[in-house]
């Protein structure tokens, strides 16, 4: 009897640690992805204009590894307060910044230390991942657009895939205690048979067992409903898509190899809501000279002989519900069109970078800055919001959430 006692006493012991400790690494690969997927968002929204996530050098260095280069607590004056870390004297800032041609980075005081450590989070989770497709790659041809990948994407899956291993070793685990429990006593109850012949009776009950069916059952349900929920939060955003072009016109020559202003071709793109499909004549204020004999640019002399607009394929396209103005984003909010569009002066085929949610636009309204420098029609605005707050006057605090400015 007190065998029997001690060994359900071991039982209930070895399976609440196992409880809490499955319990201790998914709570913490939770919150590691939730940091992460923060972090991707005030990533995209304020650096990503001056450094990549690779190591690939734009504006800035990049900022692959930056979290083995330099400790979190350097990293945190830094982005709080860049100047005052250079001035203090300090080798590292002192060298950076002169190898940067003295160029001054953006201070961020109203990040917090936890904020700060999510997109070092979010760099090293995106350095960890496999490598993305080259910028432009033209997609395999007929294949539909890709689905679109929500913020934090790859830290779900890896969530979920660590979720599953665990249940299973859990069940596995508990079968195992089980059966070997079971073994002792037909053991005891019967010496004459193996101990694979006792293994083999196990194996069938356990296979035969209701509340291992229903576990399996119950787990395939709840893997097949996320997997339903995520593809219907996917429909209707296209981010990844790349369509092929009537012409191969690349923006990595026009745009990045001869740096052509974006306003030259779409001429809205500062002054009206919408930027403007280029037409024809504006290709052959060039064209007229260069290149006659270029396949691609016979295209263009034919459409202008039958008088007839180039077809090309809307690649950012927003449904007709939601009102965006080009000029308020790019004019007045001095945005860059790399901002929402990604690095289209180093795309031979244009994709559509950013998935222009309606919650990705919302984040970067909490989080941009109203830039009110030199503008009075912002004084007001600025020192009432200053009265009550420490923070930055945000987007969001000029109405920038409220639903009628987009949806009227």
């Amino acid at each position: 009897m007190r065998k029997s006692i001690f060994m359900c006493c071991k039982k209930l012991t070895l399976v609440k640690f196992l409880f809490s400790f499955l319990f201790l690494i998914a709570s913490t690969t939770a919150m590691l992805a939730q940091d992460a997927a923060e972090g991707e968002t005030l990533f995209k929204n304020n650096c990503a204009a001056c450094h990549a996530s690779t190591d690939e050098v734009l504006v800035g260095p990049g900022l692959k590894g930056i979290s083995e280069r330099r400790p979190i607590e350097w990293i945190v004056k830094w982005v709080h307060n860049p100047q005052a870390v250079i001035a203090s004297g300090d080798k590292y800032a002192n060298d950076l910044y002169n190898k940067f041609n003295k160029a001054a980075m953006t201070p961020y005081p109203n990040f917090s230390e936890a904020q700060i450590k999510g997109i070092i989070a979010y760099i090293d989770a995106s350095n960890a991942a496999p490598a993305a497709p080259a910028a432009g790659a033209a997609p395999a041809a007929g294949a539909a657009a890709p689905a679109a990948q929500s913020s934090g994407g790859m830290m779900e899956v890896l969530l979920v895939g660590l979720l599953i291993i665990m249940v299973i070793v859990l069940i596995a685990l508990l079968s195992i205690v089980n059966s070997l429990s079971k073994l002792s006593k037909a053991a005891e109850a019967d010496p004459s048979k193996s101990f694979f012949e006792r293994v083999s009776e196990n194996a069938k009950s356990l296979a035969a067992n209701s509340a291992v069916k229903t576990g399996i059952i119950v787990l395939v349900l709840l893997l097949g409903g996320k997997a339903t929920i995520d593809a219907a939060y996917g429909v209707g955003i296209h981010q990844g898509y790349a369509p092929e072009q009537p012409i191969k016109f690349s923006h990595k020559l026009h745009a990045g190899q001869y740096q052509i202003n974006c306003n030259y071709c779409h001429t809205g793109v500062y002054e009206g809501k919408g930027a403007n499909v280029p037409s024809a004549n504006i290709c052959m204020n060039c064209h007229n000279a260069i290149k006659r004999e270029s396949p691609e640019i016979q295209k263009i002399y034919k459409a202008l002989e039958k008088d007839e607009p180039i077809q090309w394929v809307r690649v950012h396209n927003l449904p007709d519900l939601a009102y965006f103005n080009h000029s308020q984003h790019t004019n007045v909010g001095g945005l860059e069109c790399k901002n929402c569009h990604g690095e289209i002066e180093k795309m031979e085929v244009v994709e559509q970078r950013s998935s222009l949610t309606m919650g990705w636009c919302i984040d970067c309204h909490r989080q941009t800055d109203v830039n009110a420098k030199g503008n009075a029609y912002y004084d007001k605005l600025v020192e009432v919001h200053n009265k009550d707050s420490k923070t930055p006057l945000k987007v969001q605090n000029i109405g920038g959430l409220e639903c009628s400015k987009c949806h009227y």
